[in-house]
């Protein structure tokens, strides 16, 4: 498929695949610490800026899978190394949820990922371990060392061939540079009310309410 098994000596590269790399979730709100006594209290974070001192925490972890995102210079010479968790597409992009069709994945995975910022898509490959559709969700980052990265190359089970990584390098950089912004905005009045029967949540601007009517 897209994808390349690189060397275990192989340097660090954007689009190199790990499994086993670990998730920090943490609450602001509900900080378990624990104290000198060895006690464990909760704090919100507020609380633990506000005392200014160090603290230990006991922290959620799990494994997951991961793509290198930082670039070639970075993930050889960086202190750290970011990367973004791969989850299953169905979960990544909840518009497939139930799909099935053949025709349906073809929209999803050609036109959908042209349109959608949000993830990356990668497809079924037994040969890193992909047994399902795949998905980056660049919304979720992790960040570790790079010393400690480079020593576990073991858990890297592949890496994008390069018509891949060239695609995955252009889709970072439109997510982190992509403009915000209310695709209804220039709609007038009338174009306004039939957009919301299919986007109940979008919020009409001053111009597009009932008395501008006229100026459209």
């Amino acid at each position: 498929m897209i994808y390349e098994i690189p060397p275990e000596g192989a340097s660090l590269r954007q689009g190199d695949i790990f499994v086993g790399l670990p998730r920090v979730d943490i609450s602001l709100q509900r900080v378990p610490v624990v104290t000198q006594d060895d006690e464990q209290i909760e704090m919100t974070w507020d609380d633990v800026v506000r005392d200014g001192n160090r603290v230990t925490a006991i922290l959620a972890v799990q494994p997951v899978v991961a793509i290198v995102v930082s670039q070639d210079c970075d993930a050889t010479r960086a202190p750290d190394i970011t990367l973004c968790e791969v989850r299953k597409f169905r979960e990544v992009e909840k518009k497939c949820a139930n799909t099935t069709a053949p025709a349906k994945w073809v929209d999803i995975i050609t036109q959908q990922a042209r349109l959608n910022q949000k993830w990356f898509y990668l497809p079924p490959d037994p040969q890193v371990g992909f047994q399902d559709k795949m998905g980056v969700d660049f919304y979720v980052t992790i960040r570790v060392p790079r010393q400690d990265l480079d020593g576990l190359r073991r858990l890297r089970r592949g890496r994008l061939n390069e018509i891949a990584r060239a695609h995955f390098r252009e889709r970072i950089a439109e997510f982190f540079r992509r403009y915000p912004y209310d695709e209804w905005y220039p709609l007038n009045a009338e174009e306004m009310t039939q957009y919301q029967k299919s986007h109940p949540d979008a919020e009409a601007y001053p111009w597009q309410t009932i008395a501008h009517l006229g100026d459209g």
